[in-house]
């Protein structure tokens, strides 16, 4: 079912699937997605779960905002906050990833008593230092200015042949063409804005929040995709409830490149989750399950 959500001011688009008294997991795309990225993964959970996927803030189908600041990371886990309160969704398993996983971090040490489980797919706390944050920021202001100036096409065409995503060029030819359709429906104020106001650069690091998180967290990463396999490997090391897997053969966005695998994951994860009762008293990591 698609859906649109009138919160703060925006028009927030949602896809549900599954009725109500399922477990609920919501989906949290990356930056040039949206709730489409899901659709093969979700498909897999039919009948099990209640999914629910969100276009972010300046993403898909909802609203453009024409300022950056409404991008800013406050403002999106306070819309993620009240999109979750108008579905009275009470408590879910939260999936993010790349942008997505950053603000699904954001979000969970902020509210950490809706989230059951965090699931965090080639996702970082942010840049630890100023310094790195500042220099980030400046890129990340240029690139804006250049999708503004030269297109979306422009921007896509140099987007997909960036090192992150050498690994997508494997994939079928048909998975490439959708992969691609759905980064040029775009909107070209809308991904400039968000780097603008959610880049790397912008956000604060959280790195020094992770030891505060009490809820089980599960990293996963692509094989092929080390950077990614290294910060999660350090996150790991804070997050006093945490695993992390790197699946075999696949890049920075594993959910794409291989959804069956992906879906299994989450799918086996969330029922040990859904299953036990320790993740509600047991903060031990050497007593707990999941690691």
């Amino acid at each position: 079912m698609n859906d649109f959500i009138q919160i703060r001011g925006l028009s927030i688009h949602v896809e549900m699937e599954g009725e109500p008294h399922l477990p609920t997991i919501i989906f949290l795309h990356g930056f040039t997605g949206s709730t489409a990225t899901w659709r093969e993964v979700r498909d897999q959970l039919k009948g099990s779960y209640r999914t629910i996927a969100i276009d972010m803030t300046g993403h898909g189908k909802t609203t453009i905002p024409e300022n950056p600041e409404r991008y800013a990371m406050e403002e999106q886990i306070e819309d993620l906050n009240t999109v979750i309160e108008r579905l009275s969704i009470h408590s879910f398993y939260l999936v993010g990833y790349s942008m997505g996983g950053r603000i699904a971090l954001a979000y969970t040490i902020h509210y950490p008593e809706r989230v059951r489980s965090l699931i965090l797919e080639s996702a970082s706390p942010g840049l630890k230092e100023e310094t790195e944050r500042e220099k980030r920021k400046h890129a990340d202001a240029l690139l804006a200015k250049k999708i503004i100036e030269n297109g979306i096409t422009s921007f896509v065409d140099k987007w997909e042949s960036i090192p992150l995503f050498d690994s997508q060029k494997s994939l079928p030819e048909k998975k490439r063409d959708s992969l691609r359709t759905e980064r040029l429906q775009q909107s070209e104020k809308g991904l400039a804005n968000s780097l603008l106001g959610i880049g790397t650069g912008s956000q604060q690091s959280y790195w020094d929040d992770l030891g505060t998180i009490k809820k089980p967290v599960y990293l996963i990463t692509g094989e092929l995709d080390t950077k990614f396999v290294g910060i999660a490997r350090e996150m790991k090391k804070l997050v006093p409830i945490c695993r992390h897997f790197s699946v075999s053969a696949v890049g920075h966005a594993i959910h794409v490149e291989n959804p069956h695998f992906f879906a299994t994951m989450i799918k086996e994860y969330v029922q040990d989750i859904h299953e036990s009762k320790e993740e509600e008293n047991d903060t031990s990591m050497g007593n707990n399950p999941y690691i």
